[in-house]
């Protein structure tokens, strides 16, 4: 029964979409306020459509319902709760139904927060994501059904869900991830229904930039959580492989952070307004486009979740028609995006427009590098493209963006003279380069390419520190005032600007001075290991809710005293037979200490990796940081303000 009603709801869903993309808008265009005034309760009854159907689905899943498709392909009787239930965005059906639902849900909280937007223009933009919905949820209802019983049979206790699923890190990683791509939606509608209204004014920026900030942040912890999965989860010890899933994430949060950027310089001059719809444009675009990689069957991926061309081919057409319809709206309405004002070469306008230019860069490279080796298999050419064709393209753009946000958070608006820009960076470079020459040789001899990056780092917060000084004794009464009296949208902005110093400086340090061995061991044992011994204690048989485990036990010591015991495991899962690698990781703010066991050897040996990585969990505090910039940001005061009233507070980026 429950499949029944959570069928059911859908095509409710399916319904309101349909109403709420059409009706509304007739009336914005009919000014036909009455009918206007219905887009808010559509958007809510969408959403309570969306969250009945995903919690009958839980509930299926919480009951061992193996009569659904679904279900019986990723779940077991022997399945422990948290992961039963996270079972429900574990495979392609219910990850649309986790994506679907997340959409209504920003359409509700946009209708519900944009009380001071005037109506037309939330009338727009709930039609507008009205329209995305109903594309979503039309491929959900006809190809991707997630309450089907159609199997002639079922097992009475289910295929189970993928091993490599079974982690507390896969319970929040999608649905964070998830949050980010659909959050750009927001920002995709109100850029469509600024081209709708002809109106690209800056109240439409600060309308938009709050909801593009949250769903950055949430992309941001969503791929900083996948890498922290990547990392302790698949046994290899790394943080990021390029994997095409991986770089589909990628892609739009760099547009997006170039959108954010963007928007700050529409806010405040009005300016870029050309620039900055197409960047709302593409960054969903980009979001489609991962949905599209990971769901038609085109890659192979620890990620991917389907394999059924015929659902890449809607995709497909979805992505066509949402980013053409879209982009031909652009093309008709661009004579009226002209900005008014002007800037000089030397002006915070410029170093912005030339890192959202590098942002582009960067997200272009991976693009082509993702989707050539596909071009290449439809001419069946085999093409593999790895890590130092990105590597080659990411390594200088990320230093020469290091490089260039520096003078962008010192200069003017407008106009910067280049006399007290030049005065203020004679002091800050040197010791830039001095302290992180000095840093690089900490951890050992460091080349040239990791020296120059560590000095950046360095660079960036040593001037982010500096401009806050400056801003805080601009006021009568002291230092600590004035501190008080600074925004928190700059406090955002500097949070976010030291956690991208922080993350290339842990991604620098690891890739220059890991060290890795790999080791026959038995009990008895030791290996050596920057300069950490490892001794190889026993093995011992462990029995899981639905797994057998083999377990090591490692003593680890340092100049004869015990560091830590770390326990590597080797995981049978009883429902698949299925082997899986769980590594132990004994972190620190400085270096990590990881053991994995790979494969039985003749008597008692295993094949044992082991890795010294130092300062590896930098990169993902960076993320978080850079985060919690962002949030941190969304609290300024000047979001709380009238919408439509021009202040005279800086827009912060």
């Amino acid at each position: 029964m429950a499949a029944e009603i959570g069928h059911l709801s859908l095509w409710v869903a399916m319904a309101t979409a349909l109403v709420l993309a059409v009706f509304p808008l007739i009336g914005v265009y009919r000014r036909m306020e009455a009918w206007q005034r219905y887009a808010r309760p559509l958007a809510w009854l969408q959403w309570l459509a969306l969250t009945v159907s995903i919690v009958a689905l839980g509930y299926c899943f919480y009951i061992d319902d193996f009569s659904i498709t679904y279900v019986a392909n990723h779940s077991n009787s022997e399945l422990p709760l948290g992961y039963r239930l996270s079972a429900i965005w574990g495979g392609h059906e219910g990850s649309l139904l986790l994506w679907a639902w997340m959409l209504g849900g920003w359409s509700a909280l946009v209708g519900l927060f944009s009380r001071r937007v005037p109506l037309d223009m939330v009338v727009r933009v709930l039609s507008v994501m009205g329209m995305i919905a109903v594309g979503f949820l039309a491929f959900m209802l006809f190809t991707s059904n997630p309450f089907d019983r159609t199997l002639p049979w079922f097992s009475i206790d289910g295929v189970d869900l993928n091993p490599l699923l079974q982690d507390p890190g896969l319970i929040v990683h999608p649905p964070m991830l998830y949050m980010g791509y659909v959050g750009f939606s927001v920002a995709f509608a109100f850029a469509v229904a600024g081209l709708l209204a002809g109106n690209l004014d800056p109240a439409w920026a600060r309308w938009a930039r709050p909801w593009t900030t949250v769903a950055w942040c949430f992309l941001t912890v969503g791929i900083a959580l996948g890498s922290w999965w990547a990392y302790y989860e698949l046994g290899w010890g790394g943080w990021w492989f390029w994997d095409p899933v991986e770089n589909a994430s990628l892609m739009p949060w760099l547009a997006g952070t170039a959108l954010i950027h963007s928007l700050a310089v529409s806010e405040k001059r009005n300016l870029f307004r050309a620039w900055t719809v197409l960047l709302a444009i593409v960054a969903f675009s980009l979001s489609l486009l991962g949905t599209f990689l990971v769901r038609s069957g085109v890659l192979t991926s620890v990620h991917a979740f389907a394999n059924d061309p015929s659902r890449g081919a809607f995709i497909l057409g979805f992505l066509v028609v949402v980013a053409g319809g879209a982009l031909t709206l652009f093309a008709l309405r661009a004579g009226q995006l002209e900005g008014k004002g002007g800037f000089k070469g030397l002006s915070r306008e410029t170093f912005l427009l030339g890192n959202n230019l590098l942002l582009l860069i960067a997200a272009s490279a991976v693009l082509m590098g993702t989707l050539y080796p596909l071009l290449g298999e439809a001419l069946d050419m085999k093409v593999s493209i790895r890590s130092p064709y990105f590597n080659s393209f990411f390594v200088p753009l990320a230093m020469l963006l290091m490089v260039l946000l520096v003078p962008g958070v010192m200069s003017n608006w407008k106009r910067q003279d280049g006399a007290p820009l030049l005065r203020r960076l004679v002091w800050l470079a040197p010791a830039a380069l001095v302290a992180g020459w000095l840093a690089a040789r900490l951890p050992g001899p460091t080349p040239w390419v990791g020296v120059l990056a560590i000095m950046l780092c360095l660079f960036v917060v040593f001037s982010h520190v500096e401009d806050l000084v400056r801003r805080a004794r601009a006021y009568d009464r002291g230092l600590a005032a004035g501190l008080g009296k600074l925004g928190r949208g700059y406090y955002g902005m500097v949070l976010a600007h030291c956690g991208l110093a922080v993350l290339v400086a842990g991604v620098t340090v690891v890739s220059y001075h890991e060290v890795e061995r790999d080791v026959r061991m038995a009990p008895g044992d030791v290996a050596e290991v920057g300069g950490y011994r490892f001794e190889f204690d026993q093995m011992s048989a462990y029995r899981g809710p639905n797994f057998d485990s083999r377990k090591g036990h490692f003593v680890v010591s340092r100049d004869g005293r015990t560091v830590t015991e770390m326990n590597p495991e080797k995981r049978t899962y009883r429902a698949s037979g299925q082997v899986m690698t769980e590594a132990a990781i004994d972190g620190r703010v400085m270096r990590d200490l990881y053991v994995a066991l790979g494969e039985p050897l003749e008597g008692d040996a295993w094949a044992v990796r082991i890795y010294y990585k130092p300062m590896v969990r930098w990169i993902w505090l960076g993320a978080l940081i850079m985060a919690l910039g962002g949030a941190l940001a969304l609290t300024d005061a000047r979001y709380r303000k009238k919408i439509g009233r021009r202040d005279e507070e800086p827009a912060y980026e």
